[in-house]
């Protein structure tokens, strides 16, 4: 077991790393393309990638199979969208963080336990300190969006583990990609305008697709085969530690000594958050004499 969760594990993480790269060449290209055209382009590049390399079978799948991708690849396109609309007005770490908010509120609730509450706390101390003691440094309208896409992000671990059991390989997340882009399309033409007959600020949106979606969605699709949900969950935990990195050494983004203890209390409620909750699958799932 230990063999085979190993590979898996550093597939987790070789993801997390691509995935902050690539927000921070979105961030840079954010003037001349805009958040949404960046969404669109990340996307579409995503599915014609994925398209190319899994080339799903259409065949031989029921009406739920496919209204699971459709909802899957909503999820994507909204919280792809709402991700960026935040990073357009907040730090990538900051971001990030707010972000994680999402799977760590789905663990929480997940466990049901009263040990729950104190996790709950810990993340809500970690968010107070996010603010360096004051929300008013934040962009209000960011601070929206970010909570918008960590909601996402909850029903997007729920989306891709019932296309993942439905669809073989990465069959499931080339369509759900695929609806994901057509739901971005025209939102993104609207937002980059005539900046998409640029060939440059294409191909670096081409490069932010393979590092922002198609290889990291493609390696956590492989890992949540492998893995424990409890333990993929726990890696995925470590997210805004990846982009507080990236934003300092790509971006220029300071974060302040509060800031940096939030990020981190954050981590430590949803590591906690998740391992509670697993602990309360085992419990539950073990008979009573």
């Amino acid at each position: 077991m230990r063999g085979a969760a190993t590979p898996a594990i550093l597939l987790v993480v070789a993801g997390l790393a691509c995935q902050e790269i690539g927000a921070s060449l979105a961030v840079l290209l954010f003037p001349e393309v805009g958040p949404l055209g960046m969404v669109m382009l990340r996307l579409v590049f995503s599915a014609l990638l994925l398209l190319a390399i899994a080339r799903p079978a259409l065949r031989g799948h029921s009406g739920a199979d496919w209204r699971g991708v459709v909802w899957f690849g909503l999820v994507l396109a909204l919280m792809n969208g709402l991700f960026y609309l935040a990073l357009e007005r907040l730090p990538l770490g900051i971001t990030v963080t707010i972000e994680v908010l999402g799977p760590l509120v789905l663990s929480i609730v997940a466990s049901r336990r009263a040990s729950s509450w104190l996790w709950a706390l810990l993340a809500l101390a970690g968010v107070v300190a996010l603010a360096g003691g004051g929300w008013d440094r934040l962009d209000p309208i960011g601070v929206l969006f970010a909570l918008g896409a960590a909601g996402s992000w909850a029903f997007y671990i729920l989306a891709s583990a019932r296309v993942g059991a439905a669809f073989p390989k990465l069959d499931g997340l080339a369509l759900a990609m695929t609806v994901g882009a057509l739901i971005a399309l025209p939102f993104g033409i609207a937002d980059a305008g005539t900046a998409l007959l640029r060939l440059e600020l294409v191909a670096l949106g081409a490069a932010v697709a393979v590092l922002s979606s198609a290889i990291p969605y493609a390696f956590e699709l492989v890992a949540l085969r492998r893995l424990p949900a409890a333990v993929f969950a726990i890696l995925m935990s470590l997210a805004p530690a990846t982009a507080a990195l990236a934003g300092f050494v790509l971006l220029g983004q300071h974060l302040t000594a509060l800031e940096l203890m939030g990020i981190a209390l954050v981590i430590l409620a949803s590591i906690g958050a998740v391992r509670s909750s697993a602990r309360a699958a085992r419990e539950a799932a073990t008979p009573v004499a």
